[in-house]
């Protein structure tokens, strides 16, 4: 399918002219990264922009670099460059599981993490992991930089925080400090590319503290406060998962779509919440299965 949406193009050269750019053109302006996701809306007519731009050669956005304990995502870099970093495997196994799981191979060489927080669907497989691990999103406009808490960034279904004359620069996260197990359970139709109906992201700390994320079972991804206050202090056990599972009802709220039903997404959405949690406090110890190979429901 072609594009037929006329717009302009410009390659800014440095952060400055980009930033005009968006200044300028604001709500009008669209940034060109992976684009598997504004490709394929200018193709269908959904994105209309006047002028695109492509910021692929602005290297403060590029890079993924781990340093003094806290991983810095630059917005050029790719879910690939995630799953082939072996400090985030090490440090952050749950956000390297939940990116193989975006996807297929070829959009995966593609696709940014932060044009993945920058669609805001609220099927995003990165954005549970990212809520765990408490990511921080670094914006630059005219005016300044700033900081966004991971989870004020997603104010509703492909709505962000960002402001129209704003540039997403990085994603930070800090590692825990303390040992933990973890587990991203995604739910879909088959395997392979699929978007997810639903995904839940764990921590298990030795301290029996815990951290659950959610994505396609509400408008935004997000954190579970009271799934994780119905865990807190209890080792797991069934009484335990039991009283997370019911906490987490009150939580999500999940819709019918093309890809599942409201009711299954209910009842799918406590079976990956005890999954994601057996998994988490086994891989703690270091046992249960390793990351990336029983994750999909």
């Amino acid at each position: 399918m072609p594009i037929a949406t006329e717009f302009e193009y410009v390659k800014p050269k440095d952060m400055d002219e980009a930033l005009h750019v968006f200044s300028l053109y604001r709500e009008k302006a669209r940034a060109l990264a992976g684009g598997t996701d504004l490709v394929v809306h200018l193709k269908e007519g959904l994105a209309r922009p006047e002028v695109v731009v492509d910021i692929k050669a602005l290297p403060e956005l590029a890079g993924l670099e781990f340093k003094g304990g806290t991983l810095r995502i630059g917005a050029l870099a790719t879910f690939t460059d995630l799953i082939e970093s072996a400090a985030v495997k090490a440090s952050f196994p749950v956000l390297w599981e939940a990116a193989l799981t975006v996807a297929s191979t070829g959009v995966r060489n593609r696709a940014t993490v932060a044009g993945n927080i920058c669609s805001a669907v609220p099927s995003a497989d990165s954005a549970p992991a990212l809520a765990v691990y408490e990511a921080v999103v670094l914006v630059r406009g005219l005016q300044g930089a700033r900081s966004v808490p991971i989870g004020e960034w997603f104010t509703g279904p492909k709505k962000t925080a960002l402001q129209p004359d704003e540039l997403v620069v990085a994603v930070e996260m800090k590692a825990p400090p303390k040992k933990h197990g973890g587990c991203y359970m995604k739910l879909s139709r088959y395997e392979g590319e699929d978007l997810a109906q639903g995904g839940i992201a764990a921590l298990a700390f030795a301290d029996n503290t815990y951290r659950i994320a959610a994505c396609a079972l509400g408008p935004k991804p997000g954190r579970c406060p009271a799934a994780e206050a119905a865990l807190t202090g209890a080792k797991l056990g069934p009484k335990v998962l039991e009283a997370a599972k019911a906490a987490l009802l009150g939580e999500i709220s999940p819709i019918t779509d093309i890809r599942s039903s409201k009711e299954y997404r209910v009842h799918m959405a406590q079976v990956m919440l005890e999954r994601a949690l057996q998994s988490a406090v086994a891989r703690l110890f270091g046992k249960g299965p390793k990351y990336g190979s029983e994750n999909i429901c």
